[in-house]
């Protein structure tokens, strides 16, 4: 494999360093899924299946308003300081929920958490610190994190309930928050000073939901985490009332995970080896679906409930890997902050939906209406799918320039982004180099270089 082909050190540990945060933020939703449901039963209020729902999905709503504003301030105020912001209001409402003495208590710690939305500015500064044919894995990364850490978060969050119980698994996402506050600081790069200007187009919020692409995918994740979110308020009930104690739980989440990745990597080979995005994306949205058929036809069986969560958490695993990487590769120049907040606030504002719409369906009309509801979201999402366009094959490439002043750097760059094939210019003259981000199939290399060397003026 070349050097282009491979991750630098410095990538590498970048994305290593954010997805290990990304996974954090996503631990304080994912933790509490498999035991907070009958947990709430203990609890003053928590009788009622809609609070228990509004309590998991409070931490969504705080997320998806505050996303696009984190992403805007990461943008400006810079991506680390706005991570360490939203790191330390993480803690405080971690702390909160663990001290709570009643449903409403925990709502207010689950708002808390979720106001320290830095999912935007996570995924913007791993875009800032991987080149453009690095950036898939990358983002990948962070996906199979965030699939690694669901997986944990079901194994060991029935445990976890046992032997600290639910407070203390609150607690102990608090203390982890802090300990990421670290590792932002000492194992996450800082992104590269800026020595020209780019060219970049400005695109504004409304442009960004205006954006087809973007558009499919933010409905993707706010179905896949609506879903995600609407089943945990019930399959915690569903195990138990098929006769499996809820200390038990891991003994199904446990061969599930383990399985469902092992199903998930050849999708994700063959979309990466063989180009084929867009067939593989929607086959695994057509799985999902499937595997909301068979849980409303098998939930009253507990070897039904595992094959039925078996195929639901082999797609969920891919989709979101992929899903991210795809707003990163559709999301224009110059707004991939705004454009991550975007989909952030999506994905959490599904999560919010899912727990308060699934624990306000299951109180009224049992599980099964909740798994057909989850059935016809996640339709809705196979026949936008079905129309999305194949992703175009982008790459990376840097070349050397002789010295330069700053206007004349502003110059080259401008006459870099016009020439064919090219997506973005970015022209750093304190450095002697161009870093262009290209579609392979229109670039024409030959036409930069002229320009480079001033045969073209």
């Amino acid at each position: 494999m070349s050097d282009r082909q491979r991750m630098t050190p410095a990538e590498l540990r970048a994305s290593l360093g954010l997805a290990g945060i990304f996974g954090l933020r996503m631990l304080g939703m994912f933790i509490v899924l498999p035991v907070f449901a009958l947990y709430a039963e203990t609890l003053p209020g928590g009788h009622s299946h809609t609070l228990v729902g509004l309590a998991l999905g409070a931490y969504g709503l705080t997320q998806a308003l505050l996303q696009v504003p984190f992403g805007a301030l990461s943008d400006h105020w810079g991506r680390k300081r706005t991570i360490y912001l939203g790191l330390a209001i993480f803690a405080a409402g971690s702390f909160i929920a663990a001290l709570a003495q009643d449903i409403y208590m925990v709502i207010l710690g689950r708002t808390v958490q979720g106001a320290g939305a830095i999912s935007a500015a996570v995924i913007a500064l791993t875009a800032d610190l991987t080149r453009e044919n690095q950036r898939t894995k990358a983002m990948a990364l962070i996906g199979m994190t965030i699939g690694a850490t669901f997986g944990l978060s079901m194994i060991a969050g029935p445990l976890l309930g046992r032997y600290i119980g639910v407070p203390g698994i609150f607690a102990m996402t608090g203390v982890l928050a802090v300990v990421a506050l670290a590792v932002v600081r000492w194992v996450v790069p800082d992104p590269a000073s800026v020595g020209a200007p780019r060219t970049e187009t400005r695109v504004s919020i409304a442009g960004i939901l205006r954006h087809r692409e973007l558009l499919r995918l933010n409905l993707g994740i706010f179905v896949l985490h609506a879903v995600l979110m609407a089943l945990f308020v019930v399959v915690p009930f569903s195990l138990r009332d098929a006769g499996l104690d809820s200390v038990d739980h891991w003994k199904i989440y446990l061969p599930v995970m383990v399985g469902s990745v092992l199903l998930m990597l050849p999708l994700m080979l063959a979309s990466e080896r063989r180009g084929q995005y867009k067939q593989t994306f929607v086959f695994a949205v057509a799985v999902l679906l499937a595997a909301q058929v068979l849980l409303g036809l098998l939930f009253g069986s507990l070897t039904g409930l595992a094959i039925a969560l078996l195929v639901f958490f082999a797609a969920f695993n891919y989709l979101e890997a992929s899903l991210p990487a795809l707003v990163s590769r559709l999301a224009p120049s110059g707004a991939k902050g705004v454009a991550a907040g975007v989909y952030s606030s999506v994905q959490f504002f599904g999560a919010f939906v899912g727990a308060t719409a699934g624990g306000a369906i299951s109180q009224h009309f049992g599980a099964a209406a909740v798994f057909a509801s989850c059935g016809i979201l996640t339709l809705s999402w196979l026949t936008a799918a079905r129309g999305m366009r194949t992703p175009d094959r982008l790459d990376t490439r840097t070349y050397p320039l002789p010295q330069m002043d700053e206007v004349h750097a502003q110059g080259l760059s401008r006459e870099l982004a016009r020439a064919p094939g090219v997506r973005e210019a970015r022209v750093l003259a304190g450095e002697q180099v161009a870093r262009l981000i290209v579609d392979i199939a229109r670039f024409d290399e030959q036409h930069v270089l002229r320009l480079i060397s001033g045969e073209i003026r």
